[in-house]
């Protein structure tokens, strides 16, 4: 498959990872050339220097030969243009990143279809669904509904509170079983679990589950003494605060710590319609935070652009007693000294942007792929095609690659659970966990 990418930016780069993964024939194109720099030694990717919107550019990568194109320049005027043009030179299919959240109305699709956009990211709508479904518990580090809850995976970081430590899994996760446990983090380390497997003190496991049994999980889990999540504090009014504020459920309060007066201004018009407050100062101010009741506020959510004032800010929040923090980390780097200092939830708009794009060049239907950047590993929702192996044969005898596991699937909108005996219908939307590098492989078995 051959895919271009117009934007060597966070979302660009990172989807060329993805894709130098698969050994996909993939080019890069920036008028930046620094940003290039490097980037063909460390990926299996070609890089071109030049602009997105050039037709020269996009013929000298072979646009007409291009299955995808995908514009995620920081300039949304830019990737429409260039996304009309690389589907008039003959890209297959475009995608272009936008900041507009007008744009992502159902009934405008079929006018960006006529301009050549076949499809639009908004990477901060992304980030605040992940943030909106985490703070619906203050137990769980990820939550991830599928099919409007039919199935539930849940990502906890397990305390010796826990029931469930140091047993086989095999005696835990049986057929009859309420839940499966499909990705452990353990340190540096990811499992992709087996029956012989244990959960330990201080793993984040990943819990696949329905929505009635989320109470068991959180008893076995030993999180019962965990507060639910009424008060909430943003530090930082930027557009991923704004989305989160719309769309966190009406019995939370939250608040909104801005230092900037003049976005506060702009926060107070934009919130106008929702119970949010927006308050002008510094989010890492004690005295501040100690005025606005941080002492009765279940999660803290820091979103500015600074990766290292929000992990900062969030220990700080632990420190004066919130349970819950979710901290913004844009560079990747960070994201395992987040993860080893207890921050919380980690959300990095990149990795959900470019895992998002990434659905789109597999050939099997896919209608969801995320990427659990915590333990380097996707799942992804893949539809049984009619007649394709994965409908033949029990779980079990399927011969799925290792490191493959199958969580649960949603067969006329009920979730269901799988074992070895299951057998998969045509139709069905089956959650399959993984190691990145294998997503691709399991095409195969759907299609």
């Amino acid at each position: 498959m051959k895919i271009i990418i117009g934007g060597a930016g966070a979302v660009g780069t990172h989807l060329s990872k993805l894709l130098s993964k698969d050994h996909q024939d993939c080019v890069l194109i920036d008028e930046n050339a620094e940003r290039l720099a490097g980037l063909e030694g460390k990926y299996d990717i070609m890089t071109l220097h030049g602009s997105p919107t050039s037709i020269q550019a996009l013929k000298n990568a072979g646009v007409e030969h291009a299955d995808l194109f995908v514009g995620v320049t920081p300039d949304e005027s830019q990737n429409f243009h260039a996304c009309t043009i690389a589907h008039a030179l003959g890209a297959k299919k475009t995608v272009a990143r936008i900041d507009n959240y007008e744009y992502l109305s159902e009934s405008l699709k079929p006018f960006f279809e006529k301009m050549g956009v076949n499809s639009l990211i908004y990477p901060e709508v992304l980030a605040a669904i992940d943030i909106t479904n985490g703070l619906k518990q203050s137990w769980v580090r990820q939550r991830w509904d599928v099919h409007g809850g039919a199935l539930v995976m849940l990502g906890i970081k397990l305390r010796d509170t826990c029931e469930i430590l140091n047993q086989p899994l095999r005696l835990l996760c049986g057929p009859d079983d309420p839940y499966h446990v499909v990705a452990i983090k353990r340190s540096d380390e990811t499992l992709i679990p087996g029956g012989n497997d244990e959960l330990h003190v201080n793993d984040i496991a990943y819990f696949m589950t329905t929505r009635e049994y989320i109470p068991y999980i959180r008893k076995i889990s030993g999180k019962e003494h965990y507060a639910d999540v009424k008060n909430v504090i943003i530090m930082g009014g930027g557009k991923t605060a704004v989305r989160v504020a719309l769309t966190a459920p009406d019995y939370m309060n939250l608040k909104i710590i801005e230092s900037d007066e003049q976005r506060c201004e702009q926060l107070n018009e934009l919130l106008n319609d929702v119970d949010t407050m927006v308050i002008h100062g510094d989010g890492r101010d004690l005295g501040l935070l100690q005025e606005e009741g941080i002492q009765n506020t279940q999660a803290f959510v820091a979103l500015t652009g600074n990766t290292e004032t929000n992990i900062l800010a969030c220990l700080t929040a632990k420190r004066l007693g919130v349970r819950k923090t979710v901290a913004m980390v844009e560079n990747l780097d960070y994201v395992e000294m987040a993860e080893s200092l207890d921050i919380g939830t980690i959300i990095n708009k990149k990795t959900l942007a470019a895992g998002h794009i990434y659905q789109m060049m597999l050939d099997a239907d896919v209608s969801n792929v995320r990427s659990l950047m915590m333990v380097d590993s996707d799942v992804a929702e893949f539809v049984a095609a009619e007649g394709s192996k994965v409908t033949k044969r029990a779980v079990k005898d399927l011969g799925l690659p290792f490191g493959v596991t199958i969580g649960g699937l949603v067969r006329r909108n009920q979730g269901i659970l799988v074992n070895g005996n299951t057998l998969i219908e045509a139709g069905d939307s089956v959650m399959v966990f993984c190691h990145e590098q294998n997503l691709k492989k399991l095409e195969k078995y759907f299609k």
